[in-house]
């Protein structure tokens, strides 16, 4: 919306800093922030009082979660996406199809995160809804939203997956990058959920990626830019940086809630949401593998359910004391706030190695 003042600037001085995405993006952290902390404690009131018993725990879980968890509200994802929608439709630019399809995505996978959500709250069970029903509707959406960039982009780079630290390399998958494309953005979303299982462990990795390609999609999108670091130039998507910075300040927002002891947990409407956003702006920008590096701690985090899992069903025998790999550290003596914190620093190192391949080709 305020994207329209610029239509003003002739008349009025001052207006020609809203065509600016840098000033956008911070215009877009900064009311993002400002409604979670505004609203935060009204959803919060209301969710307790809905949800009654809170999110019900696993039981198979750490045993101490049965106590410091119980009673504890789950859907905090719904101020993450409030602030996160309403600060994108004032600050970015409304023609741009990037910024749509992006945020079509993370709302279509919250909602699917919400329905999971509501099943669990209802029922007071672990258990949402089927998990192939799950994946084939997120597979549908991430789908569609291949679609949609392969269209929208410059052929055949739009179809390609780009190699990081090698210039102008990239592999031509043709059509079958909308199902190559959907496998990211739906395996992000399903990462960053299966992250979420402590207070604030979820969301500053998620804060620290969407920072990352903020700055990944605004030189990726600027031609000059992109040419001086040899990276690929997609036309347009400059415009996610405003989104993300709006994920940074609602995350930043969030967080003074999620902070332990947690007054309300993300839910699968958050972290599927968010998860999904990173894996679609990471396809948009053609940095599909950078994002694999500066969300290592969700891909381990979902690796190390899969080698689970793989272990017990062949052998037997569990790898991890358990699933997901924070909860393995939880029963080896570590305590919630540092595996917490450790894991942020391990996002941040990763961060800067993922941003390290703008440069080094």
């Amino acid at each position: 919306m305020f994207y329209w003042l610029i239509d003003a600037a002739p008349a009025i001085p001052g207006l020609n800093v809203f065509r600016y995405i840098t000033f956008r993006t911070g215009g877009a952290m900064v009311t993002a922030a400002l409604f979670v902390f505004l609203f935060g404690p009204w959803i919060i009131d209301n969710l307790r009082i809905r949800q009654g018993k809170g999110q019900p725990i696993r039981t198979d879980g750490p045993q101490s979660h049965l106590v410091t968890k119980k009673g504890t509200p789950t859907m905090g994802g719904l101020m993450i996406l409030s602030g996160l929608v309403v600060s994108t439709l004032l600050w970015a630019n409304p023609l741009n199809p990037y910024v749509w399809i992006v945020l079509g995505v993370t709302l279509g996978f919250g909602l699917v995160g919400f329905y999971d959500d509501y099943l669990k709250v209802t029922k007071q069970t672990h258990a949402g809804f089927a998990g192939r029903t799950r994946l084939l509707i997120e597979a549908l959406i991430a789908a569609t939203a291949c679609f949609a960039l392969v269209r929208l982009g410059r052929e055949p780079l739009s179809s390609s997956l780009a190699i990081p630290f090698i210039k102008e390399a990239v592999i031509n998958f043709g059509w079958f990058f909308v199902i190559f494309g959907a496998f990211i953005i739906v395996g992000a979303g399903n990462a960053v959920n299966l992250t979420d299982g402590l207070d604030g462990l979820a969301i500053v990795p998620v804060m620290i990626a969407s920072a990352s390609f903020g700055m990944i999609s605004y030189l990726a999108g600027n031609a000059v830019f992109s040419d001086y670091l040899q990276i690929n130039y997609v036309a347009g998507t400059g415009e996610l940086a405003v989104l993300c910075g709006a994920v940074l300040g609602a995350g930043l927002g969030f967080l003074w809630f999620n902070a332990p002891p947690a007054s309300i947990f993300m839910g699968d409407t958050g972290s599927l949401a968010l998860g999904g956003m990173l894996g679609s702006i990471a396809v948009a920008v053609k940095h599909e593998i950078v994002l694999a590096v500066i969300g290592g701690l969700f891909v381990l985090e979902a690796v190390s359910v899969i080698v689970q899992v793989a272990s017990f069903k062949l052998t037997g025998k569990r790898i991890f004391k358990m699933a997901p790999i924070h909860h393995h550290f939880e029963q080896l003596g570590w305590t919630e706030p540092q595996i917490v914190i450790r894991f942020w620093i391990i996002s941040v190192m990763l961060a800067l190695v993922g941003l390290s391949t703008l440069k080094l080709r």
